[in-house]
C-alpha cells in the first residue's frame, strides 16, 4: 500500500499552510484587500515582492472593493522606475506576461533566460537580456502563470527584495510550488469576486461531431474540406457548425470557434 506522505508532514506545518491558504482566499469584493495584504506579507516573509495581473489581455488594474490599486497601495510599486502598472502596453511588450501565454508551470528567469522543470522551446525564443539589463529594476524573478477558465491568463511575479540577486535556482526549488498554490487561490478568488457577468451559456455541451467540425474549422479548413475529411455531406457540416453556434449563443462562425476554443473543445491547433 502506498504511503500517505501528507501524514508525514508535522501538524504545525499543515496548520501553517492552511492558515496561509485561508488568508489569501477571496469570497467577495470586501475580502480582496485583506487577502492582498496577506499574500504581500507571505511574499515579504520569503524576501520577495509580489506583482500581479489578473488578466494580461486587459488594461484594467487589480483593485480592492474601494477601487484602490492593489499593486500600488498594497504591494508597494510606487518608487521611481517601479510604476510598471502605469504602462498600458505592458502585457504586449513585457517578456514576462508573454511567457505566461506559453507556459502554465512556475519558472524563474534572469538575463540568461527562463529556467524551470523542463525545457520550453517557446520560452527559449524570448530574449530577456534587454529586459533585465535595462528596463527592469530587478535582476531575476519567479514567474507564476495562471490559466483560468475561458482562456483568461494571469501573470504573477515574485522578485527578490535584494535587486542584485540574479540566481533564484534554490528559492525556486524550495518555494515555487508553495507560491503557485497561494497565488492561484488568490487570483481565482479575485476573478470570481469581480466578475460582472456570465461569459458563456451555462452547461454548454457540444456533441462529438460538433467539436470535430469546429476543430477542423479552427485550423482553416472550409466546410467542403471538412466534409471530405469526415466523409459527411457539405450540408451536414454546416448543420453541426450552426448547431454548435446556437448552443454557444454565438452571432457568427468566428465567434463559435472562439467560444469553443475558450471552453477547451478544440484542443491544440498548432
Amino acid at each position: 500500500m502506498a504511503e500517505n506522505f501528507v501524514e508525514e508532514i508535522p501538524d504545525f506545518s499543515k496548520a501553517t499552510f492552511s492558515r496561509n491558504l485561508n488568508s489569501v482566499t477571496i469570497t467577495s469584493p470586501a475580502g480582496i484587500r485583506s487577502a492582498a495584504e496577506a499574500i504581500h506579507k507571505i511574499a515579504q516573509s520569503y524576501d520577495f515582492r509580489i506583482a500581479a495581473s489578473a488578466d494580461i489581455s486587459s488594461k484594467a488594474h487589480m483593485v480592492d472593493a474601494e477601487g484602490e490599486l492593489i499593486n500600488k497601495d498594497i504591494f508597494g510599486w510606487t518608487a521611481a522606475g517601479e510604476r510598471w502598472w502605469e504602462d498600458t502596453r505592458l502585457a504586449l511588450s513585457s517578456p514576462l506576461p508573454r511567457a505566461c501565454r506559453y507556459e502554465s508551470e512556475p519558472v524563474w528567469c534572469n538575463a540568461e533566460g527562463f529556467h524551470g522543470h523542463w525545457q520550453n522551446e517557446y520560452l527559449n525564443e524570448i530574449d530577456l537580456k534587454g529586459y533585465f539589463n535595462g528596463t527592469s529594476s530587478t535582476r531575476s524573478a519567479i514567474l507564476i502563470p495562471i490559466h483560468l477558465p475561458f482562456g483568461q491568463i494571469s501573470a504573477v511575479s515574485f522578485t527578490p527584495l535584494d535587486n542584485n540577486v540574479s540566481d533564484l535556482s534554490e528559492p525556486y526549488r524550495l518555494y515555487s510550488d508553495f507560491f503557485a498554490i497561494v497565488t492561484r487561490r488568490f487570483i481565482t478568488g479575485y476573478v470570481l469576486a469581480m466578475r460582472q457577468k456570465h461569459r458563456m451559456p451555462a452547461n454548454c455541451i457540444l456533441s462529438k461531431r460538433e467539436a470535430e467540425c469546429l476543430h477542423w474549422a479552427a485550423i482553416g479548413k472550409t466546410d467542403k474540406e471538412i466534409s471530405m475529411i469526415l466523409s459527411l455531406s457539405h450540408a451536414t457540416i454546416r448543420y453541426h457548425v450552426n448547431r454548435a453556434g446556437q448552443k454557444l449563443n454565438s452571432v457568427n462562425r468566428g465567434q463559435t470557434i472562439f467560444k469553443a476554443g475558450q471552453l477547451g473543445y478544440l484542443g491544440a491547433t498548432d
